[in-house]
């Protein structure tokens, strides 16, 4: 099988780089991912991608191939790689079970506007519809859920097909890409060129930018305000935006919120952050927003559980809204001043023209009481060690550190935001709008992997970690070291909150626990010790080669934290913390911040 020199690169454009000469398609594949730049790819092989795989296996100077030991894993992996570097992350499976076990990643992608390419083997054509062992037909099972995808029959096909799918994913609104190829279409031999023209017909990649007349409506708006509020949401973090939008409050004073999808995309400890938005959001920050008279949304979506009620959510402003995808203007909330642009681009644009709104000292004045009155904080004065305390600690000890923070999803997920203060873009990796569970430790793999010196660290629950705990052999093996905080409570801790608060405390199997030991949970304040706790995560990371450590009082957490951070190696550190304890302020799904709940 021929293959092609990778010493000196052959000058773009020529003979010789278009058409190499003859290869296998699963060549081509692998030499599409070396043009387009990639590095690593998190892949597990299969009958269906062995060719591939093979394929693979001859530019290991060029790629680094990553095995996880589920797909779900790799999947979440490549989002770690894609969400810290902005560049596209590569997942490949085989076809059948292997591939739909993918496919929650790319559900996952798709809501968060995450540039992923997956690679899929199916089954050869010519069985293609006959239920042939391990078939799934995974490009209709994934077409609502992938930004585009293909299932490649024709060989030659391939290289443009590739183009394609790097072009789709990372311009406009970035997204997943499925990339569907039989066995017989990977072994064939064909002759490609690199460079074929793509065919998307329809398909507008060039970043839209904002007119100037809009520019300028903008400008006028914010001079003439008196109450206004920036939210910055994932498409600052997308578009490279932070910058200006740094720059825009210098210039104007005007405070800034952010949805969960943007933080790290403002400072967050800068005065004028008003912290997250929302359900789990600051109090101030929520008041501000429903009573400012300007609300300026910069790559937001306007979810479900930033506004609650969408017809009071900010009822009395004008809405400036800034988004690079035109089908999320005036989706959800009718904007005064809708604006299909790049968000990086627009905000440039403002900042040449605009102007700072004439006074703002009584807005200041009001957000300051709001502050003061409601703070994100904790009791202090409690001996179990409280999640709160954990992330407050770790913040101060890793402020000053180059660090990346993952999570899980649920309650450690949302004190995670409320206390760990981003001051910068990629360094908050969570999945915001799927919220899937699982998905700290396999993210922190692929965040670790494409910044080998920060410091990593995936807060997590148990319940969470569970989901993909099988990665921690990934870890060792690949010798990533990665760090776990495991804020460990025995439930599912988000769901008991709610039991809590809207179902009585009855528990609905919640309780992750053996279900004949059910005195653990009624003790005290339910904080469990070890004892009490099950599993024995200390043991279980041990068998994964991990270093590990397991606390439960309150004297202990610093010189663990310390501990952990300077461990040289994989590391997990178990906290038992008390299962009673809520994420709060919260405001119930559908209601306003005047149906706040604080304690």
């Amino acid at each position: 099988m021929a293959t092609v020199a990778m010493t000196a690169p052959l000058p773009s454009g020529s003979l010789e780089a278009r058409c190499p000469g003859p290869m296998s398609g699963a060549e081509v594949v692998v030499q599409s991912l070396i043009r387009h730049g990639v590095e690593v790819i998190f892949a597990y092989p299969g009958g269906a991608s062995m060719p591939l795989h093979q394929a693979l296996t001859r530019y290991r100077d060029k790629i680094r191939v990553v095995l996880p030991r589920h797909e779900q894993g790799g999947g979440f992996a490549a989002q770690g790689y894609a969400r810290s570097t902005g560049k596209v992350g590569v997942c490949m499976t085989t076809s059948g079970p292997g591939a739909t076990n993918l496919v929650t990643a790319l559900a996952d992608a798709k809501l968060d506007s995450v540039p992923i390419i997956a690679i899929t083997g199916q089954v050869p054509t010519p069985v293609i519809g006959t239920d042939a062992f391990q078939e799934t037909p995974i490009v209709e099972v994934c077409r609502s859920i992938t930004k585009h995808h293909y299932l490649v029959t024709d060989p030659n096909a391939i290289a443009r097909v590739m183009r394609e799918a790097f072009y789709v994913a990372t311009t406009g609104r970035p997204g997943p890409v499925l990339i569907d190829l039989p066995k017989n279409v990977q072994l064939a031999q064909v002759n490609p060129d690199f460079e074929a023209p793509m065919d998307l017909p329809g398909y507008k990649g060039e970043k839209p930018r904002a007119k100037p007349e809009q520019i300028r409506a903008i400008a006028e708006a914010i001079r003439h305000s008196r109450r206004p509020v920036i939210c910055c949401g994932g498409g600052v973090i997308a578009s490279g935006a932070s910058p200006e939008l740094l720059e825009l409050v210098e210039r104007t004073g005007i405070p800034v919120t952010c949805t969960s999808m943007g933080l790290g995309g403002f400072p967050g400890d800068h005065p004028l952050f008003l912290d997250m938005l929302g359900m789990h959001g600051s109090v101030y920050a929520n008041y501000a927003v429903a009573e400012c008279d300007l609300f300026i949304a910069l790559g937001m979506r306007f979810d479900d559980r930033v506004t609650g009620k969408v017809s009071e959510f900010a009822k009395h402003a004008r809405i400036v809204h800034i988004d690079i995808d035109p089908s999320e203007i005036n989706k959800v909330k009718p904007a005064h001043i809708p604006v299909v642009s790049d968000v990086k681009y627009a905000l440039a644009e403002l900042n040449k023209i605009v102007e700072p709104p004439q006074d703002l000292s009584d807005w200041y004045r009001q957000i300051d009481a709001w502050r003061r009155a409601d703070p994100l904080t904790y009791d202090q004065t409690r001996d179990e060690i409280l999640p709160q305390h954990v992330i407050s600690e770790l913040w101060k000890l890793t402020k000053d550190i180059p660090t990346i923070i993952t999570t899980g999803v649920g309650q450690h997920q949302m004190w995670t935001a409320q206390f760990y203060k981003f001051r910068h873009p990629r360094t908050w990796l969570s999945s915001s709008g799927l919220g899937t569970m699982g998905f700290g430790l396999p993210a922190a793999i692929g965040a670790k992997i494409a910044h080998p010196d920060k410091l990593v660290i995936d807060i997590d629950g148990d319940g969470s970690l569970l989901m993909n705990i099988q990665e921690m052999a990934t870890c060792y093996c690949e010798k990533i070291p990665v760090k776990v905080i495991l804020l460990n409570n025995q439930h599912l801790g988000m769901v008991v909150q709610w039991e809590d608060r809207f179902h009585a405390s009855n528990r609905a199997h919640t309780y992750l626990g053996p279900v004949d030991r059910p005195e653990a949970i009624g003790r005290g304040s339910g904080m469990l010790p070890p004892e009490d706790r099950y599993p024995d995560f200390v043991t279980i990371a041990r068998g994964f080669g991990w270093q590990a450590r397991s606390i439960w009082r309150k004297e202990e957490l610093i010189d663990a934290l310390k501990e952990l951070i300077a461990a040289p190696g994989p590391y997990l550190l178990d906290i038992a913390v008390p299962y009673q304890e809520h994420v709060l302020p919260m405001i119930p799904s559908g209601m306003t911040v005047r149906d706040i709940i604080r304690q």
